[in-house]
């Protein structure tokens, strides 16, 4: 077993590593109070990413992308998710579920967005379809040539910024194991198109500047040149994406947990009480110990899982895995920053309450932690239950 990165791949850690550092930590703190974003930093940072080669890091080259392995792909998402999703999000990462355009979507949305002239969003949540993705009750229904689309999503991230969304929409329906399942399909809709409205949704207390919208689809008609893949076939392409999503969520967690021992690690050198530095106490020491050993289990459990994905040999479950544990670690470690640094791990004048909050998201979005326990267990049983 080789656990030694390539020299590539080290020179590709620095170089983000010092992207961050540079472009984007910066502004971390502005954005957080004033919750938002402005254009004209959007679009120098998306700027600065396209200059450096980072953006579309996670396309083919064929496309121009930058064709990085997941492994690879993995190392960056740890350096970028050290800055809140609120700016690392313009170092550009579109769905790969875009792979799936064909004939005039090629260059109509695949090409623009891989070279930063357009964004796009990921529109699968609904109020009342969370975990539970099958209950979506947004409909698309044919009308010749084209689709009309009805229904609502909410919680969709950067929609605001977008330029067309990937909107999933039941076409469908049949009976497997004597249950009525939604057949999906996803669409592009271009944001403009009569009948979708675009919302802001409630404020978030992680991420600030990272938005969440509500999309509203009234009558809203698309061509069936807009069908991203095969009518009914919406499932197939979400689900290789949505699998893939996971790891690179569990190295974000990793990331954010690095960030927060080593700020844990130098207030424990610096902070005295009773005459000496509180690292020297045990109970704070014991705790760094802790959560040293807990990042360093989830970060090879994370790149791991990356490997076996560029092996072909990563189960739905194994990803489950990764999500889960890099995420519940990095709510134990931001809350055990929070306990070293004491009352100012809580004021807003320094880093650690932003890391404690952004943290929190983690076990929800992407599929909950409950969600992971669920996917892990069935894999686990399959085997012996049939």
């Amino acid at each position: 077993m080789n656990f030694q990165l390539t020299q590539e791949q080290e020179m590709l850690v620095d170089a983000v590593r010092a992207f961050v550092e540079k472009e984007l930590l910066p502004h971390e703190e502005a954005v957080d109070r004033a919750d938002a974003v402005s254009p004209e930093l959007a679009a120098e940072i998306r700027g600065k990413a396209l200059a450096a080669g980072f953006y579309a890091f996670n396309m083919p080259e064929e496309v121009g992308g930058g064709g990085l392995d997941y492994l690879s792909q993995a190392l960056v998402e740890r350096e970028l998710s050290k800055v809140s999703w609120a700016l690392h999000v313009f170092v550009a990462r579109p769905s790969k579920i875009l792979m799936a355009c064909t004939g005039e979507q090629i260059g109509r949305y695949l090409l623009p967005v891989v070279q930063g002239e357009k964004i796009d969003c990921f529109a699968l949540t609904e109020p009342g379809a969370g975990s539970d993705a099958n209950a979506i009750k947004t409909r698309a229904v044919r009308d010749g040539d084209d689709f009309v689309l009805n229904g609502s999503k909410h919680f969709i991230s950067h929609a605001g910024h977008a330029d067309f969304a990937i909107v999933f929409a039941v076409t469908d329906s049949f009976e497997r194991n004597g249950k009525r399942r939604n057949a999906v399909t996803a669409f592009l809709v271009d944001k403009g198109t009569p009948g979708m409205t675009v919302r802001r949704g409630p404020r978030c207390v992680s991420n600030k500047g990272y938005h969440t919208y509500e999309l509203f689809f009234d009558d809203c008609r698309v061509p069936a040149s807009s069908v991203l893949g095969e009518v009914d076939k919406g499932w197939e392409v979400a689900n290789a994406w949505l699998t893939a999503g996971r790891v690179m969520v569990a190295a974000n967690c990793v990331g954010q947990a690095q960030r927060a021992l080593d700020l844990s690690l130098r207030w424990a050198a610096d902070r005295k009480q009773f005459g000496q530095p509180i690292g020297s106490y045990q109970g704070v020491s014991f705790k760094l110990a802790d959560m040293a050993t807990q990042i360093r289990a989830a970060e090879l459990m994370t790149l791991h899982t990356a490997w076996k994905m560029d092996q072909g040999t990563m189960t739905d479950g194994e990803a489950g895995m990764a999500k889960l544990f890099a995420s519940e670690v990095l709510g134990r470690v931001a809350d055990e920053t929070v306990q070293i640094f004491g009352g100012m791990g809580l004021m807003d004048e320094g880093p650690v309450e932003r890391i404690w909050r952004n943290a929190r998201i983690e076990r929800i979005w992407e599929g909950t932690s409950e969600i992971q326990r669920h996917i892990i267990s069935r894999e686990l049983l399959r085997p012996l239950l049939g």
